[in-house]
């Protein structure tokens, strides 16, 4: 049983109670060998914390979407809070808008955009501009917002978002949201057009076209952010909250916008913009008697891996092994420590293995010595879909009855 026909049993066996849940996302931790025989970025880090915790909790794996299919951020998170991701698939312009508090309306078609580098070919160097600075970006901004033109019919919005990403929202009647990405996922290759997947999108994605090729021009002096590269094309529908669903009471802290758009989707309180590990937990700290699910996100992971850096994501797992103490001492009565998706450094970019899953609360058995894949895949939670992931968590908060007679 997975998704929606899970979420409608267990809607009938909430029951409330002031125990609290801390799932902490470390994005993209999974990883592999850089070579064979080698270590993964888990296993070559120093964790004591996290391997402490190891030897009295259940681990297991999760797949976020289904074997083989390497998923994005977006629908990996939302089957971590337990909504089908092929039901709720929900472009990452949307959640870049809410993320940013930009006020998205049923008329709009929202684009999450990279910065990127091309050459005078035309072909890409660089699919994140060099990962430029947010201050840069709203430098590049301005240019832009100075010399487009929205396509006839419609309003523009181009906004920051963080270092090289932005939000590019198209606002008017009849738009569509059905459009493929223009990023190839490639270097050496020009960037794609916006290509309709329905023929109702063909006029939306012509106009986005010619949003491109307007940017194209502006920026050609540009040294870095020279070119933008379009993906996740959405039109906003909200979707039933966590307290809808499940009876809970949500707050969350995330850095990065997009995963501040995904917490709020789902109707949970966002702690207000933070920029460090240190002002993640004080956020968790002052917030900590007011609700009963918390939801913090862990970004240099899935960056570290994604820029291929083994070292790098080896030390953020290091870093987030060190802010393990002060998670405890928020004393909640379960916690989860597991990914979205996996981000190896051998592959710089998502990939389709499970994630590694750490539970702990007063109802747990199996543990194991160490905190790695190895380990989670022989843990006693075994390899489930990761929408199985809130239900186990309300069940060791003891807010699920017995389910018949």
């Amino acid at each position: 049983m997975r998704g929606e026909e899970l979420i409608g049993v267990i809607g009938g066996l909430l029951e409330r109670n002031g125990r609290r849940i801390l799932l902490v996302v470390a994005d993209g931790i999974g990883g592999l060998p850089m070579e064979p025989g080698g270590p993964t970025e888990l296993e070559a880090a120093r964790t004591p914390n996290l391997d402490a915790l190891a030897r009295v909790s259940s681990l297991g794996l999760l797949e976020p979407v289904g074997p083989g299919i390497t998923p994005g951020s977006g629908p990996a998170h939302l089957a971590l809070f337990g909504y089908d991701p092929v039901k709720f698939n929900i472009g990452r312009g949307v959640l870049e808008g809410l993320g940013i508090d930009f006020r998205l309306t049923p008329r709009d078609v929202a684009a999450r955009f990279n910065f990127a580098t091309a050459d005078r070919a035309g072909n890409l160097t660089d699919r994140r501009a060099g990962r430029i600075s947010t201050e840069e970006n709203r430098r590049v901004v301005g240019k832009l917002r100075a010399g487009l033109e929205a396509p006839a019919g419609t309003e523009l919005f181009i906004e920051t978002v963080k270092e090289h990403r932005g939000l590019l929202v198209l606002r008017g009647d009849g738009l569509r949201g059905e459009i493929h990405d223009t990023d190839p996922q490639a270097l050496g290759v020009p960037p794609l057009p916006a290509r309709a997947v329905d023929p109702a999108a063909e006029r939306t994605a012509d106009a986005f076209n010619r949003v491109i090729g307007q940017a194209g021009r502006i920026l050609a002096g540009e040294e870095r952010a020279n070119t933008i590269l379009l993906r996740g094309f959405a039109r906003y529908e909200p979707l039933p909250t966590m307290e809808d669903r499940y009876g809970l009471r949500a707050f969350a802290v995330a850095q990065y916008p997009m995963y501040r758009g995904l917490a709020r989707l789902v109707g949970m309180t966002v702690a207000p913009q933070t920029a460090s590990a240190e002002e993640d937990l004080a956020a968790l700290a002052s917030n900590a008697g007011g609700f009963d699910f918390f939801y913090l996100h862990f970004k240099k992971t899935d960056s570290r891996g994604e820029d291929g850096d083994f070292a790098g994501k080896v030390a953020a797992i290091e870093e987030l092994d060190a802010m393990v103490p002060r998670l405890l001492a928020l004393e909640p009565d379960v916690l989860a420590v597991t990914a979205d998706h996996s981000t190896p450094c051998a592959l710089a970019m998502h990939s389709w293995h499970p994630v590694p899953l750490l539970l702990r609360s007063p109802y747990c058995r199996g543990g194991r010595g160490r905190f790695t894949e190895a380990a989670c895949a022989g843990g006693a939670l075994g390899l489930r879909p990761s929408v199985h992931l809130m239900p186990i968590l309300l069940a060791h908060a003891r807010k699920l009855a017995k389910f018949g007679a």
